[in-house]
């Protein structure tokens, strides 16, 4: 009899985020199988779906999970609630052992995306996969910045529809703004960062949208557009509803056409606008819900190279 090679995780939160992310688990993962999913509403679907696939389930959050015999073959743990809870779920995760990806606004462990820093925490107890809207448009700023002398400001937008936002989402506003603004200019490389998010109430419900504005001193257009498609295109390997809407957009400010920037001053460079549109892979909400497939799909990778990963964790 040949054992199962997978390793077992749990997700806690039974929202949108864990609901699709259990699923996508289940769905694309060699290396990681569902060992229990955690919530605080007995009646959430998440919940009730995971019953259904044979997966153990409470609803008395972390504690609950703690409790259960399973917890001892839990190698990762996905939190997908909110960054107050987060600090708590940290401790108990920290006390017996346990590694953590964060999709949490928290940022207690270092800030990860994938294609910049993918392979650089690996050894961590905890990391934290910033937000969707960071996932989706701070490589784009990275792809920028690694090709300029200086990124002086960027600015990002992300769109998502209201029906792809839970409560932890929509409870998380300030952190999200927060966290993806310092993600701009920690792992982006932007000397000042702005983050902006709207939840879109159209209906039917649109596609998940971004745009990235970035000043480039030093920048030449070809070189910062070539630096642009292959980050699309790495991005693309682990969400491949990720794609440019239209090709990236120059502006270039100089000699007696200057841009004056308040606390940053007069910029001389270029204009770089990017638009983005995720498409998710409907594992739970419909193709509209492209940020949670950018959250989960960024969060599952890290954790499956985190378990390929032969070093111990630092804890």
């Amino acid at each position: 009899m040949v054992d199962n090679p997978k390793r077992k995780c749990a997700i806690i939160g039974s929202g949108n985020i864990g609901t699709d992310l259990m699923i996508k688990v289940m769905r694309t993962s060699d290396v990681l199988e569902v060992g229990a999913m955690v919530g605080i509403d007995p009646e959430s679907d998440g919940l009730a779906r995971a019953q259904k696939l044979g997966i153990s389930t409470t609803h008395e959050g972390m504690d609950g999970l703690v409790a259960m015999p399973i917890w001892k073959d839990i190698d990762v743990v996905f939190d997908a609630t909110s960054a107050g809870a987060h600090h708590h779920h940290n401790e108990l995760c920290v006390r017996d052992g346990k590694r953590m990806v964060d999709l949490t606004p928290a940022a207690i462990g270092p800030y990860c995306i994938p294609v910049i820093n993918g392979e650089e925490h690996l050894d961590k107890s905890n990391v934290n996969m910033v937000t969707c809207g960071g996932q989706a448009t701070i490589p784009i700023v990275h792809a920028i910045s690694r090709v300029s002398e200086r990124v002086p400001y960027a600015e990002i937008v992300a769109s998502v529809a209201s029906k792809s936002a839970g409560p932890g989402t929509r409870a998380n506003i300030d952190e999200f703004t927060e966290t993806t603004t310092l993600g701009v200019e920690v792992l982006g490389g932007a000397e000042n960062g702005k983050a902006i998010i709207i939840l879109n109430p159209a209906e039917p419900p649109l596609i998940m949208r971004d745009t990235v504005y970035a000043l480039s001193m030093g920048g030449d257009e070809a070189e910062i557009e070539k630096s642009v498609n292959e980050m699309v295109a790495a991005v693309q390997e682990y969400v491949p509803g990720y794609r440019l809407k239209q090709k990236v957009q120059f502006e270039r400010f100089g000699g007696n056409r200057t841009l004056k920037i308040p606390e940053i001053g007069e910029f001389e460079g270029l204009k770089v606008t990017v638009f983005l549109e995720v498409e998710g892979a409907a594992h739970y909400l419909p193709a509209y819900a492209g940020n949670l497939d950018i959250m989960t799909s960024a969060g599952l990778a890290i954790a499956e190279r985190m378990m390929k990963n032969p070093r111990k964790a630092a804890l």
